[in-house]
């Protein structure tokens, strides 16, 4: 039975890799329940779950800077459902925690890439090893009750992360939105991130494709209002106690832009 469980995860784990991660509120204004419900999954296209997010880094920070862990939290097949009520009026914060994923060694063979995700199989013979890396995945959102405030939005400083400058609970459509990317809390330039609005898919074109400045600036507007994912994909090397050489970070954060 056991052997039986650890496949079945293995499984997951492996479709998981070839899918985007989301974390997407029900509400980004939540009721004065103060009650929040999310929904954490990886899919090909947003917002339609297919692969649960499982991890247990689950956490949610409050107004006050605060870390929490999160009221409910029940992982099904193809989502994972957050709920947690809100104590504090302002700006919450919630995040998957950095979820380690399967390692991925790539090849090339007669001319076609190729992949072997479990690290006891060898490469084909004849094949030319490419990268040999494993994925780091984290997706968070923000939702405020009453008057947004800032002090959840603060970097983690750790890993890759979107910090936002414009509010994430104050977009509106055809007006600026100021953002910066991070890595270990330092600005990271040259690096692309894609925005997809919701019902897309991330082998369609993105419905911005920005490259961040010198500085890991990212300025923006988003025409139509709607629900949007932005999503960002870095290869760094692995500390020196990793198993593989290289990680292969990404982030995501869904957003709702207003009229």
């Amino acid at each position: 039975m056991r052997c039986f469980a650890a496949v079945c995860l293995l499984g997951l784990s492996m479709q998981a890799m070839s899918h985007t991660p989301y974390l997407l509120p029900a509400d980004f204004e939540v009721p004065r329940s103060g009650w929040v419900s999310l929904e954490a999954s990886f899919a090909d296209t947003f917002f339609v779950p297919e692969v649960a997010f499982n991890n247990d880094g689950y956490q949610v920070i409050a107004p006050d800077g605060r870390p929490h862990t999160p009221d409910t939290l029940f992982t099904g097949r193809v989502r994972t459902l957050v709920e947690h009520q809100l104590q504090q009026e302002g700006t919450w914060r919630f995040s998957t925690g950095q979820r380690y994923g399967a390692e991925f060694r790539t090849y090339l063979l007669n001319g076609r890439r190729g992949s072997v995700r479990d690290p006891s199989q060898p490469l084909p013979e004849g094949a030319e090893p490419l990268a040999h890396f494993q994925a780091v995945t984290l997706a968070e959102a923000y939702v405020s009750l009453g008057q947004p405030n800032e002090r959840a939005l603060q970097p983690h400083g750790q890993g890759l992360e979107l910090v936002f400058q414009t509010h994430p609970n104050s977009l509106f459509a055809a007006e600026p939105i100021e953002l910066q990317l991070l890595f270990d809390g330092k600005p990271l330039p040259e690096q692309v991130v894609r925005v997809f609005a919701a019902g897309s898919d991330d082998d369609s074109p993105a419905e911005l494709e920005l490259e961040s400045d010198a500085l890991g600036s990212l300025r923006f507007q988003l025409q139509q209002p709607g629900r949007y994912l932005l999503l960002s994909r870095y290869r760094h090397p692995a500390p020196e106690t990793a198993s593989v050489p290289e990680y292969s970070y990404s982030y995501s954060v869904v957003i709702d832009v207003t009229h």
